[in-house]
């Protein structure tokens, strides 16, 4: 069974006395050695799962001296797009495409293909794309219930969250003088806030969860010193899909007057229908006169094409400072509203098409299937006695076991044919319900196949293979350095 935490190697110690230690240990030639040799193996063993085209299809390693013919590049593109399309169409994977009918992916690659060379860095170029941004972010404010909120298109998420932070720290810099800024999240805040941490210099205060999921306000209220510059809440998290106290938290930012980040990545495109439905959606948007700022992903149950993403602001100075503008460049005066400069104008277009036509009844509806779809899995894994679900999700249900090593259950399902998420802390999976799960007959196959995995997994415990030793690795050793390293090398493999 997998280690639900992870106990620190040096207990007794600071954590940066302790993780010096680490570091020190780590580099005993016979411990190096092994730990080399052993995450070599594992990554030279999933390496093919990499790299699944090599040897099948046509590879450029250099350019060609003369272009290739226009029907010479599309053959192997549209085989491998067609391969690829077979394992999300029949609603297999966890989240990644959320729409994916034919007719809705025709029609915005229509759209897109109208606008593929345009660029709103040159706004005097293409004022339509302009015109599509503002609509987007006036239709969004109008959804996250305030109306004057200002905001920007982005590339996706991460770039939604990083923008906020950086626009916080600049703010809390000029307005209160803070030079050491700190922000606060759960434990369970997507690893965005980590980077933007790590990016702009902001001490991430992080507050584990109850033993019920649950994220306590009084912890987070304990957690605000003179240097907070916000306080960030999910809605709902990525791991486990719960929504954070949003209320709770927004009433002590506004005691503090500090900024108060709502993560609505996730759910910004669902949770509001979802209410509208009478489903159980806590308020998180502007409602809440605590909250000033909230990111929302388009390309997800936005239905947008993927590379966009929300980022709204209730007050117009902070958002001021997520712009960057350079007045003594010999190229001109340069300014940009995003950390791109360039910026595709075909996505932003397409995004404004896809909301156009989804209209409020249609994400209504499409809510409503996903909700339906979500329930039939939840009533499946709970007639399983080896798991649990964690909490109580709408649309994102993570589950766990107590008897079993989730991760060979992860490994069972993969064979069968499911791109689902491995988490850790606990160890667990998750699946994130779209519109392709809701398809007839998706999630009755799913839950029998959970069931088919939990019963070898009980019967037959096999070493973990795929992916899932990277998960079991990352959730049990002690020494993060070691899971950093392995997950860098990863990506080194990756993009070989």
């Amino acid at each position: 069974m997998q280690n639900s935490s992870t106990p620190p190697v040096f207990p007794h110690l600071p954590a940066g006395l302790a993780k010096q230690a680490e570091k020190i240990l780590l580099r005993v030639p016979a411990m190096k050695h092994r730990i080399d040799t052993e995450t070599s193996k594992m990554l030279s063993d999933i390496e093919p799962s990499l790299k699944p085209y090599r040897g099948k299809f046509p590879t450029h390693t250099y350019l060609p001296k003369k272009g290739l013919a226009a029907a010479e590049i599309l053959k192997p593109l549209l085989e491998q797009s067609a391969l690829e399309q077979n394992r999300w169409k029949d609603g297999f994977v966890s989240g990644a495409v959320y729409h994916g009918s034919s007719e809705h992916i025709e029609f915005l690659n229509e759209i897109c293909a109208l606008f593929s060379q345009t660029n709103p860095l040159h706004s005097d170029l293409f004022p339509s794309v302009v015109e599509a941004e503002n609509q987007i972010i006036r239709m969004a404010a109008e959804l996250f219930q305030d109306k004057n909120a200002v905001g920007s298109i982005t590339s996706g998420g991460t770039e939604s969250i990083l923008l906020a932070m950086k626009a916080y720290r600049d703010h809390a810099r000029e307005t209160r003088g803070i030079d050491q800024p700190e922000m606060i999240t759960s434990v369970t805040a997507h690893a965005a806030f980590e980077k933007a941490a790590h990016y702009f210099g902001i001490k991430h205060v992080k507050i584990p969860l109850e033993k019920d999921y649950s994220l306590d306000p009084k912890k987070v209220a304990r957690a605000v010193t003179s240097d907070t510059i916000c306080i960030v809440g999910s809605a709902p998290h990525f791991p486990h899909g719960l929504i954070d106290p949003i209320e709770e938290l927004s009433k002590i930012a506004a005691k503090h007057g500090i900024g108060m980040h709502v993560d609505a990545c996730l759910g910004g495109f669902i949770l509001p229908f979802a209410k509208e439905l009478g489903a159980n959606v806590p308020a998180f948007d502007f409602s809440l006169p605590g909250v000033t700022s909230i990111s929302a992903d388009t390309h997800k149950y936005g239905y947008a094409p993927k590379g966009s993403s929300i980022v709204l602001y209730r007050s117009p100075e902070v958002r001021m400072q997520q712009f960057f503008v350079s007045t003594d460049w010999p190229g001109g005066m340069y300014f940009s509203p995003t950390l791109s400069g360039s910026r595709p104008g075909a996505l932003i277009v397409g995004c404004l098409a896809a909301m156009l036509k989804m209209g409020r009844d249609g994400y209504v509806q499409s809510t409503r299937k996903i909700l339906a779809a979500a329930d039939v899995i939840k009533q499946g894994i709970r007639s399983i006695p080896d798991l649990q679900i964690i909490g109580d999700p709408l649309f994102v249900v993570a589950f766990r076991s107590d008897t079993l090593d989730i991760y060979q259950v992860l490994d069972q399902l993969s064979k069968l044919g499911w791109n689902l998420n491995g988490l850790h802390k606990p160890a667990a999976i998750h699946i994130a319900v779209t519109l392709r799960h809701a398809e007839a007959g998706v999630v009755e196959r799913f839950v029998r196949d959970l069931r088919t995995s939990v019963d070898l997994v009980r019967g037959n415990p096999q070493p973990n293979e795929g992916l899932a030793p990277i998960y079991g690795m990352a959730g049990s050793l002690p020494f993060r350095g070691i899971v950093g390293d392995l997950l860098r090398k990863y990506l080194d493999r990756l993009y070989r």
